[in-house]
């Protein structure tokens, strides 16, 4: 069966009515039963109660949980309330971050204009928008939106502006004819889209699709089935908190055999090994990671980039593939006059001088043949014909001076069929009708060229002059313009009948040109290891024209339209993928396929976008970027994060960041384990010796809760460093727990238990197990608050500047100092925290103990960072 767009008018209104008549009032009831009402569908959202529920769904918080649970049926009340209000903390953290409801089906509702004039029962009404039904004649006017789908019954002049659904950077001419074959939808020109308006002209149309049939409505589903990815991180932390658990329960099942088989009561070895897994498992690092992603989005949104979902911070840093959308996204979304050709000569707009005669001559007629205004700054009226009034305004030379100089006295409007426009007035003491148009259709009623003002009759060679300027304009991906003139003398009013025997004045090219910003950021994704992508609606050679100047495209091959890949498989596009650069006639199916191909080969994928055809690629893909000025509110919503400045260099900016926030928070996650790592190993020593527990409960959770948290939040904080840039984005299923990661937690762990258990040997030969205890507990604080200098790199840092630039660590570690002194010096907290007080001999060897880790462990940095260097 034929589409609506290979149909003739009474073809659509025989199928869809059943007569040539305008719909009746019982037929509109009947339709609207049929069809549905002009709206749009909204799925079921969570509540903000599942969504806080789903907070606890994590494994380690589970785990703890679990421990909170055992506790207090144990009587330890005090170590039970302290998890329960940690991991309740971080579930309302969770939960606030999480609570920016889909508002993408929200805002594509607002897309349907309010209301819409019909034809019915013989004469037009103006009724709400969601009442349209199919079948309905819907009249339109320059500044309508238009309410529905539909196939065009007339128009004069007609042009619709699609971009937002497109991504096609001009307004389309409409026309009435029938087409034939298999057409992309933004070379569908007899049909008009729900959610687009009219920029120009007038006409009306007969609706074929409403609510969730019309294309807005499809995209609407989209959304709806395509699922929001889990950044790197979030998958990296969901299987880091299973393996971490897991060989967690082994040392305390271990631990709690061995107490067993010494023959300590099964209820006290219980209890230890509780509170092990309590200060094995770091309860804060959920928190910490969201309050560094936190402050990560602080510092993008001083830089132009709004975060929407928090994860987002450090997906960014993982990118792969950017694939970005052309118009208003690479490219300023504003028609730019490039070039001049005059006199068989072309000039770029940066040297044209108002002093040469004919310069001055064809920006007179290319005011004066336009309809575009300027009013308080903005320029209104179609693209192109802006773009000439801002040429004018470049060179100082106001449109509506030179109107009102030459006033308009007669005019033969622009429509789609003649593809000219013409306008009479008085020049230079002669009537002369001026008239723009096609070049084709223009030269072909040339009978004279202006050469210097001095006009002479037009030749072969010149006309092949002229085709081959145009031709290679139009190579270039710009939009050209012919300009001729035809003197009128005595003549009061023009038709289009008087369009003949012109004089050739100049080509005028135009395009929506690249932002300035754009060349270079591309080269800065190359540079740090990412491919770029455009993808786009517009047509293939300005698409490839605009990416070649940007750097994006090197061969043409590179470039295809989207029909290309209709005919193949998933499979087959996931090769096909490889070689492409840029897609042009694209549909929004085609995005989501495309960034689902390079998802598939492994890579994160970030998705920028500005239109309501974006949206449903931007939630599909890792990373949905939208643009803040002119991104609709749809792609925003469907977006992970939004520029603030349309930016695109922004996003380079914003992966910095990212790359950034990843390796601080490995550096808190390798400083908490490495610090738990020696307190489990130091529990292990003293229970295989068969020593007292070096530890109570109550040290572990004071290690965990107070002092290992506030230096973690301070590492995650560590200032940014432009090095990141340097290295290739880390593959998509590299973990967190590497060989060397886990490596360098074993060695450091390993070295601050032997220093902990130097302490408690000490204490156990000068006084006993309490002040064992007190020494090992203040010995294991003290090194882990030391360690959070040797968690600020891989490298050694003790003689470098970096040592000291991260000021919220230097408060940490003196807050933490400040906190365990005072523990273990006060009376009234050595009874809550089960130690004696320490004389002034004792204090000062916890402290040189606890010291003692930093430069061991830089030493072994240095050592492990050279043999590196000699392997490379």
């Amino acid at each position: 069966m034929k589409t609506f767009y290979q149909q003739t008018k009474n073809e659509v209104r025989e199928q869809l009515n059943g007569s040539l008549e305008a719909l009746s009032d019982q037929q509109v009831k009947q339709h609207q039963q049929t069809y549905g009402m002009n709206e749009l569908v909204e799925g079921k959202k969570k509540s903000t109660i599942q969504i806080f529920l789903e907070q606890y769904k994590d494994f380690l918080v589970i785990i703890l949980i679990l421990a909170a649970i055992i506790s207090g049926f144990l009587g330890d009340l005090e170590s039970a309330a302290v998890i329960l209000i940690v991991i309740t903390i971080n579930a309302i953290l969770g939960t606030v971050q999480t609570v920016k409801a889909e508002q993408s089906l929200a805002s594509l509702k607002q897309l349907s204009s309010p209301m819409a004039k019909v034809l019915r029962n013989g004469s037009i009404e103006k009724i709400p928008s969601r009442e349209v039904t199919v079948g309905d004649e819907v009249i339109l006017e320059a500044g309508d939106q238009i309410p529905a789908d539909g196939r065009i019954l007339e128009c004069a002049s007609l042009k619709i502006d699609e971009s937002a659904l497109t991504g096609e950077s001009l307004p389309v001419e409409k026309e009435e004819t029938v087409l034939s074959g298999t057409v992309p939808l933004g070379d569908q020109k007899n049909m008009v889209f729900s959610g687009s308006f009219v920029s120009y002209g007038r006409g009306s149309f007969l609706v074929t699709s409403v609510g969730m049939e019309t294309e807005v409505g499809k995209i609407a589903s989209l959304l709806k089935s395509t699922s929001e990815k889990k950044t790197p991180l979030q998958v990296n932390l969901d299987q880091f908190g299973q393996k971490l658990s897991i060989i967690i329960m082994a040392f305390c099942v271990l631990l709690f055999g061995i107490n067993v088989w010494q023959g300590k009561p099964m209820g006290d070895a219980f209890m230890f090994a509780v509170a092990l897994a309590v200060a094995a498992i770091p309860e804060a690092l959920s928190s910490i990671v969201t309050i560094v992603l936190s402050f990560g989005t602080r510092k993008m949104a001083k830089e132009g980039a709004i975060i929407r979902k928090l994860q987002a911070v450090e997906g960014l840093g993982s990118v792969s593939v950017i694939c970005s959308d052309k118009t208003g996204t690479l490219t300023q979304n504003k028609m730019t006059v490039e070039h001049y050709y005059i006199n068989g000569d072309c000039k770029t707009a940066e040297e044209l001088n108002l002093e040469d005669f004919m310069t001055k001559r064809l920006l007179r007629a290319s005011i004066l043949c336009s309809d575009a205004t300027v009013e308080d700054g903005k320029e209104i009226g179609d693209p192109t014909e802006t773009a000439l009034i801002a040429l004018g305004n470049r060179l100082n030379v106001d449109a509506g001076t030179v109107r009102s100089t030459h006033p308009r006295i007669s005019e033969v409007p622009f429509d789609s069929d003649r593809k000219l426009m013409s306008t009479l007035h008085d020049l230079d003491g002669e009537r002369i009708m001026v008239t723009k148009g096609a070049v084709d259709v223009l030269m072909d009623r040339i009978s004279m060229v202006a050469v210097d003002g001095t006009e002479t009759k037009i030749t072969q060679e010149w006309k092949d002059k002229i085709s081959e300027q145009n031709q290679q304009f139009s190579r270039n991906g710009l939009r050209v313009l012919a300009f001729a003139y035809r003197k009128m003398d005595g003549v009061e009013g023009i038709s289009s009948e008087d369009e003949k025997d012109f004089v050739f004045l100049g080509l005028i090219s135009m395009m929506d040109p690249p932002r300035e910003e754009s060349r270079m950021a591309v080269l800065e994704c190359i540079k740090a290891g990412m491919k770029p992508i455009m993808i786009t609606g517009d047509h293939k050679v300005t698409a490839a024209a605009i990416a070649k100047k940007i750097g994006i495209l090197k061969e043409e091959s590179e470039a295809c339209e989207g029909m290309a890949i209709d005919s193949l498989s998933d499979e087959e596009l996931k090769d096909f993928v490889e070689g492409i650069s840029v897609y042009a006639r694209v549909s929004p199916e085609h995005k989501i396929r495309i960034v689902r191909a390079w998802q598939e080969k492994g890579n994160i994928v970030a998705m920028t976008g500005d239109g309501v055809n974006d949206a449903p690629a931007l939630k599909q893909a890792d990373i949905g970027v939208a643009m803040g000025i002119t991104g609709t509110e749809v792609s925003k919503d469907a977006s992970s994060m939004v520029l603030t400045d349309d930016n695109f260099a922004t996003i380079i900016k914003a992966v910095e960041n990212g790359r950034n926030v990843y390796e601080n928070i490995k550096h808190s996650i390798q400083f908490l384990l490495s610090g738990n790592f020696g307190g489990i190993l130091a529990v292990l020593y003293a229970s295989i010796r068969g020593l007292a527990v070096p530890f109570a409960p109550v040290h572990l959770l004071f290690i965990n809760l107070l002092t290992d948290s506030l230096p973690a939040i301070a590492l995650g904080l560590e200032p940014h460093t432009k090095k990141v840039m340097e290295r290739k984005p880390r593959p998509m299923n590299e973990s967190i727990l590497t060989k060397d990661f886990l490596m360098r937690i074993g060695t450091e762990g390993l070295i601050i238990a032997v220093i902990t258990m130097i302490a408690y040997t000490l204490g156990m030969k000068w006084d006993g197990v309490l002040l064992a205890q007190t020494m090992a507990f203040s010995t294991l604080c003290l090194s882990r608050l030391v360690h959070g200098y040797n968690s600020k790199s891989n490298s050694p840092v003790i003689f470098t500047r970096r040592f000291f630039n991260n000021k919220y660590l230097a408060g940490a570690f003196l807050l933490g100092v400040c906190l365990i002194t005072a523990v273990i010096m006060i009376p009234g907290l050595q009874t809550v925290f089960k130690v004696q007080t320490l004389q002034i001999n004792q204090l000062l060897t916890v402290y040189g103990l606890a010291i003692l880790n930093l430069p061991v462990i830089q030493c072994l940095k240095w050592f492990m960072s050279r043999n590196q260097k000699n392997e490379n």
